[in-house]
């Protein structure tokens, strides 16, 4: 038996698209991206609320998921590939498995990560590998010796020789052994005294440590942490997390992002200053990483903009990055759209916008749940927002625009191409208060999903631009129509594998205003409103023609020829095409099968998401004797495959008329229907002729 994916039929997303931040399901910061077989990989550490027990204000971090992407606008989640239980070494509920780094060398993947130790305190590097950046990774029983400390970093240069950095009484660096998992080189002895106030007795003696590689000489002073080193040409840039404000008399100021230029890989090294500044919001982090991905540089780095109040909870961004013809880098300037072309056809949270008069502001759609992410709203006649990058290729005319929007008063949004002069691409009239019959609908200042024809599709990337006068937007989507329904381009078809028929004859809906709830649809309403030639569509012919006109009341009603992508008929996508409503409606749907002989025994099996009646007709049309339907589906209903089977009957030799309604309130309509025989089989030796 099918259900219908609800979610999918809504056209929820499920994955998070081309703006900032780039993952809305999770939390994840310290971005280490690196390219892969023409792929970006992204290696974050995986933010989490804390659990019952752990310190509630501070980092937690339990494993680690990777994100990889073609085109830095659609990201797949490959899952958790390291948890922090599967560290031999580690402490199994540290929740410490912080920034962490990836590289590949003849074939494997080297996944560097830092831990709390599973005895005694202080940080450790480990190592795991893989045979595909995805993993499954190994993880080697025992850390890297001689470093002691976290945010690992592995350059591969051009030589062969691989080095690796690390936060860790300021910032340190190795070679690293052509395994990838020793250093090279003599480990020192390091004494430092005591911590003050830590758990050691007054007047113990200094602590020793093993400590691998050097100091990386020519930094500036202050909080450093988070070392990222790329090679660009014959410069070797050490980029950092660096605190330059004044730490004095219990001040804590912020990261900002800063670098330094060497002709060495270890240096010495030459301070030039500054990448990005520290967030405006005052989040304390920030850790990134820098690439090259098909001749463009990428800044990838952290912000908490899904949880502005707790700035240990964090989510990945990108901007883009240029140089200076000296190799110095121009500083960064965060902004919410972020990279990559975004395809007209999936979801664009416009709220990210490139570039807005001054009157737009941004707010969270939902203060409980700060991943439902933002909207922007537009006070004015004059207000706009343009958002960047758009690719319309693939629309048709036959397309038409989704949007998500409210409104507290009757108004019109706008979307054009380019700027707010721009030609104009889709016209969104929004009606938040309507008399329908002696139905009063007010929907002011309430999320609403309408729907327009395009009026003009620009051709390949284009800009977006929205318009509209007090009005709020949270997104927009252009769907196509080939995403539901085929154009007929023979004369017949067959029903598919499992017997379900998808080509049909489907009339416009007919306005149902007082049906408030789908409870209403008992067999006496159905039978009032549906048996009853006075409410029927005239006239009601026993098999319409694509574009025949009905009436109904003060309705002009068309038929149209369709032929469903799927097994489930969506009858409130049939009527997003058409720019008509899809709430409080009655559908009717019509088909032609023909038999080549007597098909006894057969039950038809139907499904419908809203009450519906089905009727089973010779080809001359509906008489006293075949008034009756072969099925009736009542009440408040979910649309499942075989929900309702009509009693044993036979498919006549020749000509057979399939006839429905399907009625609804403020659910939206669909349904399937097929023949099966005694044993449950789906029936499919007949043709279907519209």
């Amino acid at each position: 038996m099918k259900t219908l994916n609800l979610m999918f039929m809504l056209g929820f997303p499920l994955a998070v698209t081309a703006q900032n931040p780039i993952i809305h399901n999770q939390f994840a910061a310290d971005p280490t991206a690196r390219v892969f077989n023409n792929r970006v990989y992204v290696y974050p550490s995986h933010d989490i609320v804390p659990p019952e027990g752990a310190r509630q204000d501070w980092f937690c971090m339990g494993d680690y998921h990777v994100f990889s992407s073609e085109n830095l606008t659609d990201w797949v989640d490959h899952g958790v590939f390291l948890d922090q239980k599967d560290v031999q070494w580690g402490n199994p509920t540290g929740f410490s498995m912080w920034a962490p780094d990836c590289v590949e060398k003849n074939g494997t993947y080297y996944f560097y990560f830092p831990n709390g130790s599973r005895i005694g305190r202080g940080f450790a590097i480990g190592v795991a590998t893989a045979k595909s950046p995805e993993g499954p990774f190994t993880c080697e029983p025992e850390p890297i010796k001689g470093i002691s400390g976290i945010d690992p970093c592995v350059l591969m240069d051009n030589d062969g020789q691989s080095y690796i950095y690390w936060s860790g009484m300021g910032i340190r660096g190795a070679k690293l052994k052509s395994n990838m998992k020793e250093v090279d080189g003599e480990l020192q002895t390091m004494t430092m005294p005591q911590r003050p106030g830590g758990n050691a007795p007054e007047g113990a003696a200094p602590r020793t440590f093993t400590v691998a590689g050097q100091n990386m000489e020519g930094l500036p002073d202050g909080f450093k942490e988070g070392p990222f080193v790329f090679r660009r040409g014959d410069w070797y840039y050490l980029t950092f997390p660096w605190v330059r404000g004044d730490t004095s008399n219990g001040a804590n100021p912020t990261e900002t992002l800063a670098y330094a230029m060497s002709k060495n890989p270890l240096g010495p090294w030459d301070f030039k200053g500054i990448i990005m500044a520290e967030h405006a919001n005052h989040c304390w982090t920030n850790h990134h990483s820098i690439i090259e991905y098909k001749g463009q540089w990428y800044l990838f780095y952290h912000h908490n903009d899904f949880s502005p109040r707790d700035d240990k909870r964090r989510s990945p961004c990108i901007d883009k990055i240029s140089f200076r013809p000296d190799g110095t880098i121009v500083e960064v300037k965060p902004t919410m759209r972020g990279v990559g072309v975004s395809p007209a056809t999936s979801r664009i949270d416009v709220d990210r916008y490139s570039e807005a008069s001054k009157d737009v502001t941004t707010d969270y759609v939902d203060t409980l749940n700060y991943f439902r992410g933002f909207y922007a709203s537009l006070p004015s006649k004059t207000s706009w927002l343009r958002y960047g990058d758009v690719d319309f290729s693939g629309l048709s005319a036959d397309d038409y625009l989704s949007v998500s929007v409210k409104a507290s008063a009757n108004t019109e949004l706008l979307l054009h191409e380019g700027g707010p002069k721009g030609k104009i691409i889709a016209r969104v009239p929004i009606t938040v208060v309507s008399q329908m019959g002696n139905f009063r609908r007010d929907m002011s200042g309430r999320w609403l999903t309408l729907t327009a024809p395009l009026q003009y599709i620009p051709k390949g990337v284009a800009d977006l631009c929205v318009t509209g006068d007090s009005l709020s937007i949270d997104w927009v989507q252009f769907k196509n129509r080939r995403d539901y329904f085929t154009p007929i381009t023979s004369p017949t078809a067959r029903p598919d594998d499992e017997g379900f028929i998808r080509r049909w004859m489907l009339l416009e809906p007919i306005d149902n205003p007082e049906a408030n709830s789908n409870l209403l649809f008992s067999w006496t309403y159905l039978q009032d409103n549906l048996l009853n030639p006075s409410k029927l569509p005239k006239p009601l012919p026993a098999m319409p023609r694509d574009g025949q006109k009905v009436k109904y009341g003060k309705q002009s009603l068309i038929w149209h020829a369709m032929e469903s992508n799927s097994y489930n008929v969506r009858l409130f996508r049939f009527a997003d095409l058409l720019q008509k409503a899809t709430y409080r409606v009655c559908f009717w749907a019509v088909t032609a099968i023909d038999c080549p002989e007597d098909i006894p025994n057969v039950r038809l099996a139907a499904g419908s998401n809203g009450a519906s009646m089905w009727w089973i007709e010779p080809a001359e049309g509906r008489t006293a004797e075949n008034d009756n339907p072969v099925l009736t589906l009542e009440s408040d209903r979910r649309m499942v495959a075989d929900d309702g089977m009509s009693p044993r009957l036979t498919l006549k030799k020749g000509r057979n008329i399939i006839r429905c309604a399907v009625v609804n309130g403020p659910g939206l309509s669909d349904f399937c229907v097929r023949f099966v025989d005694e044993k449950g089989n789906p029936v499919t030796n007949f043709e279907i002729k519209n």
